[in-house]
């Protein structure tokens, strides 16, 4: 299993914002790369967004299901992308100040990659969200400064 964290200068409802937003999905997912449908009831339990994983024209189609939920909170998801397999991810938002840390906990749970040994296929994971991570806070940032009253800026070049 892999777990890493973030601090976010977002709140945790501009995060779950994010979350909340199927279509947005393979913007912060890495290997995700396009959304083909999302439920009307998206990020309810049981609803799924669909979605596909790779490079065109080697894509797969496939879709993520919400196990669980705790709205503003937390999140856990089943992600499909076989035959390449499955993963257990759950997202945990808790307030620190005015920002939110970031959780995500990912677990291979079906297909190939439970048979990839534990140190390495932890340390990919952990590579891999890292830069989730890193997507996930440029968007709510993004939105969070977007809302904010505007502050001039240099237009001197360096």
């Amino acid at each position: 299993m892999s777990v890493n964290t973030r601090l976010v200068a977002a709140t945790p409802d501009e995060v779950w914002n994010v979350l909340a937003d199927g279509w947005l999905y393979p913007l912060w997912v890495v290997g995700a790369t396009r959304m083909r449908d999302v439920d009307s009831n998206w990020p309810e339990k049981g609803s799924r967004i669909h979605h596909s994983v790779g490079v065109w024209p080697l894509l797969i189609n496939d879709h993520t299901e919400v196990l669980e939920v705790v709205p503003g909170r937390s999140i856990t998801l089943q992600a499909r992308a076989w035959p390449v397999g499955e993963a257990k991810v759950h997202i945990r938002l808790s307030d620190v100040g005015a920002q939110t840390e970031v959780v995500i906990e990912e677990d291979a749970t079906a297909g190939p990659g439970v048979l990839v040994p534990e140190p390495f296929k932890g340390i990919t994971l952990k590579w891999r969200n890292v830069e989730t991570l890193r997507r996930l806070a440029f968007i709510a940032e993004g939105r969070h400064t977007n809302d904010q009253p505007s502050t001039p800026r240099s237009t001197k070049e360096n």
